[in-house]
C-alpha cells in the first residue's frame, strides 16, 4: 500500500512538473513587462535575506511599482508568511499565477538555485545574490557529494548549468569573488558592492535603534546581550527529519560566570529548535529561531558560535566573538573540506573544554573583550568585511534601475 501511495505522489509531481514545462514553453516567447520583479528566499521558506533587503529598497524607491514587486514562497508556508509579512504580494511558487510572472519577470533575484527544468525568457536578467561568505567548500570544490538522490558528477554538472544562467552575482569581499567565480564556474558579470542584508548591521549599528530593538526582542535595554548560534549538525538525528540538539555546556555553570543582567540568545536551527532543554532558566534563556538575525547581531555584545558562517556577517559590529569547537576531533575530516584554516584564523578564542569555555565567559564579563585579539580581528575585517556598507541595497537597486532603463 505504500509503495503504491508513493508511486502515486511520484506520478503526480511528474505530470505537474511536465505541464508547468509545457505553460512555461508558452509563456517565455512572451515580451517581459517592464519592472516586475519577482523575489525568492532559500527557495521560499522565508522572505529573508539579501532579496529581503532589496526588496525593501526596490519599493523605497519605486513606490509607484509595488505592485509588479512579488516574492516567491512556498505554498505551505504562504499562509504563515501572510500573516507575518501582511505588507508583502506574494505569490505561490510553481502555481498558475508564479508560472506567468516567472516567465515575464524583467528580473529574478533569489539567493539560492532554481530548478533547471525551468527555463528563463531571454529578456529576464537573472540576479543571484548567494546567502553566504563560504567557510566549506561549495560547487565542483566539493570533491566528494553526499547528498541522497544525485552524484558528485551530476551534482557538479547541475550547479554550473544553473550558475551559467546567472546574469550577475553578487559578491560581499575579495575572497568570496575568487571562490565563487571557481566553484561556480561563473563567466558573467560580478557585482561587488557587499551584502544587502548586512547594511543594517551600519545603519542600524547606534545606541537609540539598539535600544529599541531590546526592548522588542527583550523587553528592556539594560541586559548584556549573549547570542549563541551554532552550526546545526545534520549526522546528528534519531530518525530522517527527526534531529537532536543538547548544549554542550551547562546553563547553571554559564550563568555562574556572568552578572546577574545577563541573557542568552539561543539561535538554533528551525529543526532543533523544539529539542533545547532550558528547564528552569526560562527567564534568562531567550530561544529565537525565527527572528530576524540581523536584529539578534545588532543586540548582542557577544556571539558564541563554532564553524558557522555567521561569524563573517557578525564580525561587521566589530563586537567580540567566542568559538566554542568542543567536537573538533569530529569535525577534523568536515573541516579539511573548509576553505581557510579555521584553527588560525578565527578571530577571537578557540576553546574546545567546557572549563575553557567559562574562564572565557568570565574574561568577557569583566573587559568585555578578549585580550590579544586586536589584530587577528582586524585582519579578519580586512579580508570579510571591506566592502560591506550601509548602502549595498542602492547599489543593487540602482543597477536594475540602468539595466531596465537599457542603460
Amino acid at each position: 500500500m505504500i509503495n503504491i501511495k508513493s508511486k502515486i505522489i511520484k506520478l503526480l509531481k511528474l505530470t505537474i512538473r511536465l505541464c508547468l514545462i509545457i505553460l512555461n514553453d508558452i509563456f517565455i516567447i512572451l515580451p517581459v513587462k517592464k519592472d516586475l520583479v519577482i523575489f525568492e528566499s532559500f527557495k521560499g521558506k522565508d522572505i529573508n535575506d539579501n532579496p529581503a533587503a532589496i526588496y525593501e529598497e526596490w519599493i523605497n524607491q519605486h513606490p509607484k511599482k509595488k505592485d509588479l514587486a512579488y516574492f516567491a514562497v512556498k505554498v505551505s508556508e504562504y499562509n504563515d508568511l501572510k500573516n507575518k509579512y501582511p505588507n508583502v504580494k506574494m505569490v505561490r511558487r510553481f502555481l498558475p499565477k508564479w508560472v506567468w510572472i516567472m516567465a515575464r519577470a524583467n528580473f529574478w533575484v533569489f539567493n539560492s538555485r532554481t530548478p533547471n527544468w525551468w527555463r528563463k525568457n531571454k529578456g529576464t536578467t537573472y540576479m543571484q545574490t548567494w546567502h553566504g561568505t563560504p567557510l566549506k567548500k561549495l560547487g565542483i570544490d566539493i570533491a566528494n557529494v553526499k547528498m541522497p538522490g544525485t552524484n558528485t558528477d551530476r551534482y557538479k554538472e547541475r550547479f554550473v548549468k544553473e550558475a551559467h544562467r546567472w546574469d550577475y552575482l553578487i559578491a560581499p569581499n575579495q575572497y568570496s569573488h575568487q571562490i565563487f567565480a571557481r566553484a561556480f564556474d561563473f563567466n558573467n558579470k560580478f557585482l561587488d558592492i557587499g551584502y544587502p542584508r548586512n547594511d543594517i548591521l551600519y545603519s542600524g549599528n547606534n545606541k537609540d535603534y539598539i535600544n529599541k530593538l531590546k526592548y522588542k526582542l527583550i523587553g528592556d535595554n539594560k541586559s548584556k546581550i549573549i547570542m549563541y548560534a551554532p552550526t546545526w549538525r545534520d549526522d546528528d538525528y534519531k530518525t530522517r527529519g527527526v534531529y537532536n540538539f543538547e548544549l554542550p555546556f551547562s546553563l547553571e555553570e554559564f550563568f555562574n560566570n556572568v552578572d546577574d543582567n545577563a541573557i542568552l540568545i539561543i539561535r538554533p536551527h528551525y529543526l532543533v529548535k523544539d529539542s533545547i532543554n532550558i528547564s528552569g532558566y526560562e527567564d534568562r534563556v531567550k530561544i529565537m529561531a525565527e527572528e530576524d538575525i540581523s536584529e539578534l547581531y545588532l543586540i548582542s555584545d557577544l556571539l558564541i558560535t563554532d564553524y558557522s558562517s555567521v561569524m563573517f556577517d557578525y564580525a561587521n559590529l566589530k563586537r567580540p566573538m567566542l568559538f566554542f569547537a568542543y567536537d573538533l576531533d569530529h569535525y577534523e575530516e568536515e573541516l579539511r573540506g573548509f576553505y581557510f584554516n579555521y584553527k588560525n584564523d578565527v578571530p577571537g578564542p578557540l576553546v574546545q573544554i567546557s572549563s575553557e569555555f567559562y574562564n572565557k565567559i568570565s574574561e568577557f564579563n569583566h573587559y568585555n573583550k578578549f585580550n590579544n585579539y586586536d589584530e587577528k580581528f582586524e585582519n579578519f575585517y580586512k579580508k570579510f568585511c571591506s566592502w560591506e556598507s550601509e548602502d549595498s541595497s542602492k547599489k543593487f537597486v540602482q543597477i536594475m534601475r540602468r539595466i531596465s532603463d537599457g542603460k
